[in-house]
């Protein structure tokens, strides 16, 4: 007599479709209805009505029912009713007679006990453990398991109190099968398996000297299916010293019991779930910041404790902007698994390492010195920098940023440390990227002070606390003031006159430089209206725009607005661009888009520092521009080296035939002038002629000149 055969004539089961119609009965069924099978559910139990039976699916089969079988010339047989859904969409329906009370109320305290367990978190293997336990002292001469299956179809521990535990382990790994023993066959079979001697039954062939061994008889095990899909999660078995039946008790226990582990392990698949929403990165499988938090700063505390030191190091990957702009974020996600799968290969063991956001990454190391951190960091740099090859076989080279801490000494709280390293990352990149940088004190001063200057621009900018000076251009040849360029500058109140060269780069940086310019333009536009208005003889003012300035979209309306309402003609303004404008071919477009507008208007346009690294003659033809401006660097030496002189003679030639004019700036000495003047340069600008003025004392050097 098979197993399966056994089981059939002590379990009354029923094959039905999901509409409710019979398909067949076992012997025991059709015993308990005096060999008569109905042709629907609702005819073989009356209680099972299509109300409920409809309820019953829509909640996946997940409980068993209490009803009644009726039974001709008796009374009706009270069952417990369990379905399962076999391969094709068929239910099977396993009846066992109903308990009397006591035992009824013995399970019934059974399952509120372990269903308290999982509404309260506990971990899936202390709730099967208390569940094995429960169930071993209501029927003391059990011994409980539970074996979890993974997807591969292997089987591992997860409860088995009273089980040898060198039997335990030696089940660790075993795969499902036809012959597998109890819990092995019924995971293959997913159905029930009950063998009452291990030391004959052919399904324990592989294994029975084992459990032999460690004095087990016999073995009833039930598989848990966790969804519609037959998928199986684990299996609950009832262990026995000797051989023999199951008695009908202990099938109602499995029954219920394996309803319980079923619950259990949906609950504890919805918590991994969550659990790795709430702490996985979801693009490369990295634990994310909140996981990195709990994990550094348990590691920080240990390592505090034991007064032991480690680093923070904190990556980034430099040129990933550009990745996902030009070549679209799903390239963009994959360098970013790529480069996550070989950093946790390079850093196999450390928990700490997680993606930050972005393109950022950190890992925090123990018992490393600042040497030790540095050494690691640059050995991640150059591992990042080896060619990446992604899925279509397009190979990307990219570098790697890393700045690091080390505690105690930089820091004691996990706060502070990825700070620190946050400033030290900075001054990698300012490095030239592709390197590493510790943190020092001097990077946290200057971190420190741009921030305060940034703060004090936007309360300046807000204020309009700044103010312009002007800078005369004069002829070389007679003398004459042609004008005159504004020039940016920041009085503060503590600091006293800020230098442009140290808080232009800042507004670039934060944004403000727009809004800077913008101010500037209509101060210096307004002041020469006034100028204008007073009888003052000056022609026109050069206004420095950024490369920002010049790409927003409003720069022409602001011209237009000013001109009118300041009542000046066009040709009494010009605007000073730098050649680095011309860097980026996008911003050549919309640069000569812009300018074109405001040539338009006849707004003068000028070529500020010109010959200072970006020169492209190309850009002479494309842009229309109205000036050139010598860069002082030129100028410098001019009357003393052959080659400046050449130059500036060709540039003079270019520009005449280009038909602009042409600026020198820096012209100090009365030589340099008189070289510029025998070349045939027009204007020129410079200490030696006129150094920057307020406009109250341009008012007053004009005057004075008559």
């Amino acid at each position: 007599m098979s197993a399966r055969d056994s089981l059939h004539r002590e379990v009354a089961v029923a094959w039905a479709t999901p509409d409710g119609r019979l398909l067949s009965c076992n012997p025991t069924l059709l015993g308990w209805l005096d060999d008569m099978c109905p042709q629907r559910l609702e005819q073989m139990l009356p209680g099972l009505t299509p109300a409920r039976w409809s309820a019953w699916r829509t909640s996946g089969f997940a409980e068993v029912l209490s009803l009644e079988l009726p039974s001709q010339g008796s009374e009706p047989i009270a069952v417990q009713v369990q379905a399962d859904l076999e391969p094709g969409g068929l239910l099977m329906l396993s009846l066992l007679a109903s308990l009397p009370a006591t035992e009824r109320l013995a399970i019934d305290a059974l399952q509120r006990a372990v269903l308290a367990a999982v509404a309260g978190g506990d971990e899936l293997a202390a709730v099967m453990d208390l569940l094995c336990r429960e169930v071993e002292s209501l029927a003391p001469e059990v011994l409980c398991s539970v074996l979890r299956v993974d997807e591969g179809g292997r089987v591992h521990p997860l409860a088995g109190p009273s089980l040898p535990p060198a039997y335990s382990q030696a089940l660790d790994g075993l795969p499902i099968g036809p012959v597998a023993g109890s819990c092995g066959t019924a995971a293959w079979r997913r159905e029930p398996v009950d063998v009452r001697s291990i030391a004959t039954d052919p399904l324990w062939a592989p294994y029975k000297d084992l459990a032999l061994g460690f004095g087990l008889a016999a073995c009833w095990s039930t598989p848990v299916l966790t969804d519609p899909e037959r998928r199986i999660g684990a299996t609950f078995a009832l262990y026995y010293r000797e051989e023999g039946p199951v008695a009908d008790y202990h099938r109602h226990l499995v029954q219920a019991c394996a309803q319980l582990v079923r619950v259990a392990l949906l609950h504890d698949e919805r918590a991994q779930r969550i659990e790795q929403l709430a702490y996985v990165d979801a693009i490369t499988g990295l634990p994310n910041r909140a996981r990195f938090t709990q994990r550094a700063e348990a590691l920080l505390r240990a390592q505090l404790d034991t007064q032991a030191g480690g680093a923070l190091l904190l990556m980034d990957l430099d040129r990933f902007k550009a990745v996902n702009e030009l070549q679209g974020h799903a390239v963009g996600n994959e360098v970013l698994r790529r480069t996550g799968a070989r950093l946790a290969q390079a850093l196999q063991g450390q928990a700490t390492l997680s993606r930050l956001g972005d393109d950022e990454f950190v890992v925090m190391l123990a018992g490393v010195d600042r040497d030790g951190a540095e050494r690691e960091a640059l050995r991640l740099c150059a591992l990042v920098a080896e060619p990446l090859v992604l899925e279509r076989g397009q190979q990307l080279r990219l570098g790697l940023s890393v700045g690091f801490s080390v505690f105690p000494h930089d820091g004691q709280t996990l706060e502070s440390l990825l700070k620190h390293a946050d400033i030290a990352l900075n001054a990698a990149k300012l490095s030239g990227r592709n390197t590493a940088r510790g943190f020092s004190a001097a990077q946290a001063q200057a971190l420190e002070e741009k921030a305060w200057m940034e703060r004090e621009l936007r309360e300046a900018l807000a204020a309009g606390a700044f103010a312009l000076q002007f800078q005369p251009k004069l002829s070389l040849a007679d003398g004459r003031v042609l004008g005159a360029e504004v020039l940016l500058r920041w009085p503060h109140a503590q600091r006293g006159l800020i230098p442009p060269d140290r808080f232009i780069p800042v507004a670039e940086e934060c944004g403000m430089v727009v809004a800077l310019d913008a101010w500037v333009l209509e101060a210096a536009m307004l002041q020469l209206a006034r100028w204008r208005a007073e009888g003052l003889p000056l022609a026109s003012l050069a206004v420095n725009l950024s490369p920002p300035r010049l790409l927003h979209g409003d720069l022409v309306e602001q011209v237009q607005r000013l001109l009118a309402l300041t009542g000046l003609e066009a040709g009494s303004l010009t605007l000073e661009v730098t050649e680095r404008l011309m860097l980026d071919e996008r911003q050549d477009r919309r640069a000569v888009e812009q300018l074109s507008s405001l040539r338009a208007l006849g707004v003068g346009v000028s070529i500020d520092d010109f010959g200072t690294g970006y020169s492209c003659l190309g850009y002479l033809r494309r842009l229309p521009i109205s000036e050139l401006k010598i860069d002082r660097s030129f100028i410098r030496e001019l009357a003393e080296r052959t080659e400046d002189r050449a130059l500036v003679g060709a540039l003079v030639t270019m520009a005449k035939g280009c038909q602009l004019d042409l600026v020198a700036e820096g012209v100090e000495t009365e030589a340099q002038a008189q070289v510029l003047r025998e070349l045939g340069c027009d204007a020129a600008q410079g200490f030696g002629l006129a150094r920057p003025m307020t406009a109250a004392a341009l008012v007053d050097w004009l005057r004075a000149r008559g």
